[in-house]
């Protein structure tokens, strides 16, 4: 794939506004834009089963996904981050299948089912519970919240793979919820599930404050809404086939449509464990980066790997002519790129308990080196 000339860039986008001062590998912190990234952007758009057992989590984490000890800091205990998060996977999906049971209407509910329990690596939920316990909560107080954030997910990729969104037939490696169940239906269980979401962290948190619930549940709106993950897709969508599209404009797109969720794991499972405020913006800004450097990721996975190999239709952003990393940097540059952000982030563990930063560093390299 093409790349563009970076020296130009280093003096005009967000992301390298500083990189020129230091040397080409140097990337600053992802942040918010206070530019309207759709100022110039035309309004006009281009475009029943049962459940026998749950996945394990085992299944989606293959040999080449776990972190090697080569990998990690000799300075640090050893880690075994893929029994942590089949452990903790699996936790969260008995805790998923007990919070949406079958029942009526039975069809909605095996639709919300369908998705919700089809597998993932449950990225979110486990960030969220590891954020619990660095700042010394328990996994009870915040579990609820884990699921909420998976509903979340899970409804943001049912209404992403509708027709009028990315029209995708795969995911996770079975046919997505509208080809199962039809559009109609599939916009309603992506509803239920992100209006449960809210209701299951109010009536089924315990152990924790009044008010950090509220606060908690304040930042999970924020981030999914027209300041979070809604306000990145929607750049995005309207930003399909522009050829003026720059770094700071997909900066924008990928804090919001994607960082956005993995930032209010990490501040959740802050604020509802008990962590104090300097604690929660310092996890805050950790799963900013690991979330801006799941996208770059991601976008190099897109146009270097199969559909079988993804689990999900490959190469479909080439397909939409959506603005990508490697469509604006080229490969190369992606991966300096996201090498640089996950470097950020694991700065901003240090300070914590080691042992209990494990899985928060172990998450990070996960996310940079994942071949799924």
């Amino acid at each position: 794939m093409a790349s563009v000339n970076l020296g130009s860039l280093f003096q005009s986008h967000s992301i390298f506004n500083r990189a020129s001062r230091t040397n080409s590998k140097s990337f600053p912190l992802p942040r918010s834009f206070p530019f309207n990234p759709l100022k110039n952007i035309s309004s006009s758009t281009p475009k029943r089963r049962s459940f026998t057992s749950l996945p394990s989590i085992s299944s989606v984490l293959t040999k080449e996904d776990a972190v090697m000890e080569e990998d990690q800091d000799p300075q640090l205990p050893s880690f075994d981050f893929k029994s942590f998060m089949v452990h903790k996977g699996n936790a969260v999906n008995q805790a998923l299948d007990s919070a949406v049971p079958l029942r009526d209407p039975v069809k909605i509910h095996e639709a919300m089912r369908y998705s919700l329990l089809a597998g993932g690596k449950r990225v979110r939920p486990v960030l969220c519970l590891a954020a619990c316990d660095l700042v010394g909560g328990k996994e009870s107080m915040v579990m609820p919240a884990a699921c909420a954030l998976e509903m979340i997910h899970t409804m943001s990729l049912v209404h992403d793979d509708l027709p009028c969104m990315d029209n995708d037939d795969l995911r996770r490696g079975k046919p997505t919820n509208h080809k199962v169940y039809g559009e109609d239906i599939a916009v309603l269980a992506g509803d239920a599930l992100l209006a449960f979401s809210f209701e299951h962290i109010a009536v089924s948190t315990v152990g924790v404050t009044p008010d950090r619930i509220v606060r908690a549940i304040g930042e999970l709106a924020k981030s999914i809404g027209a300041e979070g993950l809604a306000a990145g897709q929607v750049v995005d969508i309207s930003s399909e086939g522009l050829t003026n599209v720059g770094l700071d404009h997909l900066e924008f797109i990928h804090v919001h449509k994607t960082a956005a969720l993995l930032e209010a794991a990490a501040v959740l499972g802050a604020i509802l464990g008990g962590g104090r405020d300097e604690d929660v913006e310092k996890l805050r800004k950790f799963a900013r980066n690991i979330g801006l450097l799941f996208q770059v990721v991601d976008d190099i996975l897109d146009v270097t790997k199969s559909s079988k190999e993804l689990g999900k239709t490959a190469g479909k952003d080439l397909v939409a002519d959506k603005v990508t990393y490697p469509k604006l940097m080229g490969i190369n540059k992606s991966k300096e790129f996201a090498e640089k952000l996950k470097s950020d982030a694991l700065e901003l563990l240090q300070g914590f308990d080691p042992e209990k930063s494990a899985p928060l560093i172990a998450l990070a390299n996960y996310i940079a080196y994942r071949q799924n």
